[in-house]
């Protein structure tokens, strides 16, 4: 065994081995795995085997169709067989809003590449001739799921690996992670020390315990879960006479999932029951076994399945495999660079392993070897829980995350496990005025204020839902006189030092402000991507108070650390700065009448940004607003946002003062067109593409992040433009995805969309082929299965002068 290496991995099941296959294929040959048992041990050598691409993230789902794919790729390299049966899979719908979903995943495929058909029950009969459709109103048919041998493909991973150079050491304990000062790590095994420029957690179920050696928290659970497999069933076997395999059939209303083994059937249950594995640590002993068979858990599954599947009830079990397999809260995996430490990169939580790992390996490879992935890795970033989080938000999630595997995912959808969990001060004044509850990063953030009778819960919907009629009057509120919500969900980071202004300039592509001015700008990755959509503030030559996305704060963070230099600081304020925005007509007299500051519109300009004291609060505020509005933005410390609410909700009564919610907030954007963060504004585009290159200096003498490509985009615009659309809807809007046809073809999609209620009229953003953009352009966009027309519209629908006066 070697005892330095470029990059060590730790763990050897399916992740681990498809991460070492692509470093090598991506050129890093000086790659060393350690496995504390045999490939495969933990979860891998029991699991199902099943592969699919459904998954309502479309970046995740485009991994899986890659990783799907890469298997015969494997085969042909090897020469070893990786068990493959595609046989198509059917995932059923029983419901209106079940049928809703898979009619909007199939949208979203069409621009995918992914040949997926919305079938009737007629057609799921002659497909899985077992399944009774008693019920069922149709399937989503996708003809590159099926299974395959889950050891077979981790070795033909690990021998891909070999090929390219990485070193596979087996029986070899990881004891220690030590980190050096020059950010290289020292992995303590009980059969020596090897010195590794990089780490990897590939450690899967033994994942937390791994990351507690490099200090840090990963939030992974294991939980139970149990297939069976049964005898031989006759009609499996006139199937296989007949030259058929039976495909995959997921029953999520049965929390289900079926397939052909052998001559007889395997089928795996989501119960409701459920329960989670190894609370308190996964014992370093455990590996090839299994758990006690426990179909108490699972009995009511299992008379469910008897109704669906009648054969099951005749076919005698032959086996049943219990087993462990981690989970994060939101069911995705945790990849990418841990946030606080140097050369340590997390593969962990990847509960679908055969479905994602080869995606998974792909993008942490081009992350470590490229400095950032292909497409935007948002969803399975291990950065996008924060380190707030801990093991009593973590385990409570991952149970509400397996019970509902198989539910429908909606759009509006607010889970209610481990909530309320972090508030802010504001939290039950708000709470008592009506509030119905979202949450972003953790954080309980109004979505809107039920009145009188109205329901405190929004019903989940793919349609229009029972919060139409309060984010209608919130919207008029706001649009006739003047409304007020808070700015706490903004991630806020103050940036001072000698160098600040250097720096901000090297890391923002746009204008950093003189003092007493605010920009808006983007910041670019290395390859020009959108990876923050900032609002920077100069409070004074070396003091800078930056907002944006609440949500993508360790993302943020972890950039600014990984290129920190010079006499800079960077001080995340987001929990420790507060306060509220207001907007409207009547905005600027309201603050006036709570401060002594000259606020008129000739001394307090739009864009500028000012300390003054409102009401009895030292506050920072700045003239801007994401209504569309006349609008000010006003933080001020954390302790004191319950006096500067007290202050604001009083006075403001003269002028109409009204609370309104993110729904709402959302809403009014979309008058002006304004995009949204992981909507418009993503890793997967260029600031030319989504017309944010309009904040770009191009003019400043500094060579910041991303210029190289920001400047090849001005010299060729790419192929695709950000465009906006009225679009003739039903009782459904755009959510994000739906496709665009032109001329009877798909030739973009949409990002974001909604009902804008100040002009009265559903609003979608989308990209089309950058030449066919012009007013009025006719095109159709596909909401649940029905295309409707929609047109382009170059300007916004609603202005207000007051807003910039």
């Amino acid at each position: 065994m070697k005892t330095t290496t470029r990059v060590c991995i730790i763990g050897g099941g399916v992740v681990g081995c498809s991460v070492a296959y692509h470093l090598t294929k991506l050129g890093w040959s000086d790659v060393m795995l350690l496995e504390r048992s045999e490939l495969t041990s933990g979860s891998t050598w029991h699991a199902a085997g099943g592969f699919h691409t459904l998954n309502g993230d479309t970046n995740m789902a485009a991994l899986q169709g890659y990783t799907i794919r890469l298997y015969r790729e494997l085969e042909q390299l090897t020469g070893m067989s990786c068990g493959l049966h595609h046989v198509g899979g059917l995932t059923l719908a029983d419901t209106p809003e079940r049928f809703d979903m898979l009619k909007a995943e199939r949208a979203k495929h069409r621009y995918m590449g992914n040949e997926t058909a919305i079938i009737g029950p007629d057609e799921i009969r002659k497909m899985s001739p077992i399944t009774n459709t008693d019920g069922i109103l149709g399937a989503l048919y996708d003809p590159l799921d099926g299974h395959l041998d889950p050891s077979g493909t981790t070795h033909a991973y690990a021998r891909a690996a070999k090929m390219g150079g990485a070193e596979i050491v087996l029986h070899t304990k990881v004891i220690e992670t030590n980190p050096r000062p020059d950010g290289t790590w020292d992995v303590v095994t009980d059969k020596g020390t090897i010195h590794a420029e990089h780490v990897v957690n590939a450690a899967g179920l033994w994942a937390r315990e791994v990351a507690a050696m490099a200090g840090c928290y990963l939030p992974l659970h294991p939980m139970e879960h149990q297939y069976i497999v049964t005898e031989e069933v006759p009609e499996i076997m006139a199937l296989l006479d007949q030259g058929h395999e039976h495909p995959h059939v997921m029953d999520p209303a049965g929390e289900s999932y079926l397939r052909q083994e052998g001559r007889g059937l395997c089928i795996g249950f989501y119960e409701q029951p459920c329960r989670p594995w190894a609370v308190d640590g996964t014992p370093w002993t455990f590996g090839h076994e299994l758990l006690p068979d426990d179909f108490d858990k699972i009995e009511e599954s299992i008379a469910f399945a008897y109704k669906r599947f009648p054969v099951l009830e005749r076919a005698g079990v032959k086996s049943v495999i219990h087993g462990p397999f981690t989970f994060a809260p939101d069911g995705n995996p945790l990849v990418g660079p841990v946030p606080g430490l140097r050369n340590y990169w997390s593969a962990c939580g990847v509960m679908a392993g055969f479905s994602q790992g080869g995606g998974v390996g792909l993008m942490l490879a081009q992350w470590m070897i490229e400095g950032e992935a292909e497409r935007d890795v948002s969803a399975m970033d291990v950065a996008r829980f924060g380190r707030w989080i801990g093991p009593g938000y973590t385990l409570p999630k991952v149970i509400e995350n397996y019970q509902t595997r198989f539910s429908v995912s909606y759009p509006n959808e607010e889970k209610p496990a481990a909530r309320p969990h972090r508030t802010t001060p504001m939290y039950d004044v708000f709470d008592a005025m009506g509030a119905v509850w979202g949450q972003q990063y953790g954080l309980e953030v109004a979505n809107y204020f039920a009145q009188g009778s109205e329901p405190r819960y929004e019903t989940p919907s793919f349609r229009r839902s029972n919060a139409w009629a309060a984010t209608a009057r919130e919207v008029r509120a706001v649009r006739d006189a003047v409304g007020i919500n808070e700015v706490q969900n903004f991630g806020k980071y103050m940036v001072t030092g000698r160098d600040a202004r250097a720096w901000l300039d090297r890391i923002m592509a746009g204008r950093i402000p003189t003092p007493g001015r605010l920009s808006l700008t983007p910041m670019l990755s290395e390859k020009g991507k959108i990876i923050g959509d900032f609002t920077v503030s100069c409070l004074s030559e070396t003091q800078f108070q930056l907002t944006a996305s609440y949500g993508a704060q360790d993302m943020h963070l972890r950039w600014f650390e990984r290129h920190l230099a010079g006499d800079v600081r960077v001080e995340n304020v987001s929990d420790r700065r507060t306060g509220f925005q207001i907007a409207g007509p009547r905005a600027r007299d309201f603050l006036a009448s709570v401060t002594r500051a000259d606020v008129s519109a000739g001394a307090f300009r739009f864009m500028d940004v000012r300390r003054m004291t409102v009401g009895l609060a030292d506050a920072i505020v700045q003239r801007v607003s994401y209504t569309g509005d006349l609008g000010y933005e006003i933080f001020v410390d954390a302790m004191e946002q319950r006096q500067l609410w007290t202050t604001l909700w009083t006075a403001g009564q003269a002028f109409g003062l009204r609370p309104f919610g993110m729904r709402a907030m959302m809403s009014l954007r979309l008058d002006r067109f304004f995009g949204s963060w992981m909507r418009e504004f993503s890793p997967d585009y260029t600031a030319a593409e989504t017309g944010l290159d309009r904040f770009i200096q191009f003019g400043k003498p500094v060579d910041f992040i991303g210029r190289a490509r920001a400047e090849a985009d001005r010299a060729t615009p790419p192929a695709r433009r950000l465009a906006q659309f009225v679009v003739d809807a039903k009782d459904a809007d755009v959510v994000a995805y739906e496709p665009i046809w032109l001329d009877g073809a798909v030739v973009g999609f949409c990002t974001s969309g909604g009902f804008a209620h100040g002009s009265g009229k559903s609003v979608a953003m989308g990209f089309l082929p950058r030449e066919r953009i012009a007013e009025g352009l006719a095109v159709e966009i596909e909401i649940l299965g029905d295309r409707r027309p929609a047109h382009v519209v170059m300007g916004p629908l609603w202005d207000d002068p007051r807003m910039r006066a």
